[in-house]
């Protein structure tokens, strides 16, 4: 059962790991996907023939959300290509790991340009065609660091925490036209990015976790899935963790 069918969702930050599973995920239930890339054209390209290949229509555009007109030029090229916008998802993000001690001001600036800011930039971006339409969903991807903060990352945990704020004020902004703001935090998701950690590290980390192993990018996906489609339709200023049970 395609769940998205005929939905258009623009992605940001999607040739990779989490990103790259949800736009997957998302074509496979009949949706047709715009995203973004920062860097990687030949990665963007590859994934946009793999999105088509469901049957789809998809678009990779190369723009930075962290800049406010790249963002509005973004939702404008998206609209016109695409006709609609029924679900932003809000996933592209960096980390900039230092000890307080040792973060400069310029660690602290990008993470929350690229990682909160970002989030505004887009969200303002398609909220007016979604209102006109009478109809949309907006899923900003937080972090279980953005719930329980973690060493070393405070920059990237006020940027996910942020998030928290952000979206449920929107969900009581928009909820009388229909639009609908969750978020999702997830937890230790195997990527190509902890795939470059010690064994060690990721079995401790495995073995920490109720569910006894990391997440996939397909189970953040799934969780996207449900609040994307109509089976949230009652749904808004929630925070799903899809975290194995990490922080119960």
């Amino acid at each position: 059962m395609k769940l998205l069918e005929n939905k258009t969702a623009l992605i940001t930050g999607a040739t990779r790991g989490i990103g790259k599973g949800i736009a997957q995920v998302f074509a496979k239930h009949g949706a047709n996907v715009a995203f973004t890339y920062s860097s990687s054209v030949e990665a963007a390209n590859e994934l946009e023939k793999e999105l088509k290949s469901y049957g789809v229509k998809a678009k990779g555009y190369q723009s930075n959300a962290a800049i406010f007109d790249a963002a509005q030029e973004l939702a404008a090229n998206v609209l016109k290509e695409f006709g609609t916008i029924d679900v932003l998802i809000n996933n592209a993000g960096i980390t900039k790991d230092n000890l307080l001690m040792r973060i400069s001001e310029d660690d602290f600036d990008t993470v929350m340009d690229v990682n909160l800011k970002s989030v505004f930039n887009l969200t303002k971006a398609v909220i007016r065609p979604m209102m006109k339409q009478r109809s949309g969903s907006i899923i900003n991807m937080s972090s279980v660091v953005g719930l329980k903060g973690n060493a070393g990352q405070s920059n990237y945990a006020a940027s996910k925490a942020g998030i928290l704020g952000f979206s449920k004020s929107v969900a009581l902004e928009l909820g009388s036209r229909n639009i609908r703001c969750n978020v999702i935090a997830p937890g230790f998701i195997e990527t190509e990015m902890t795939a470059k950690l010690p064994e060690d590290t990721v079995k401790e980390w495995r073995s920490s976790i109720p569910l006894k192993r990391g997440g996939t990018p397909e189970d953040v996906a799934n969780a996207c899935v449900f609040l994307a489609s109509e089976m949230s339709a009652y749904v808004t200023g929630q925070t799903i963790s899809v975290d194995g049970g990490m922080l119960t």
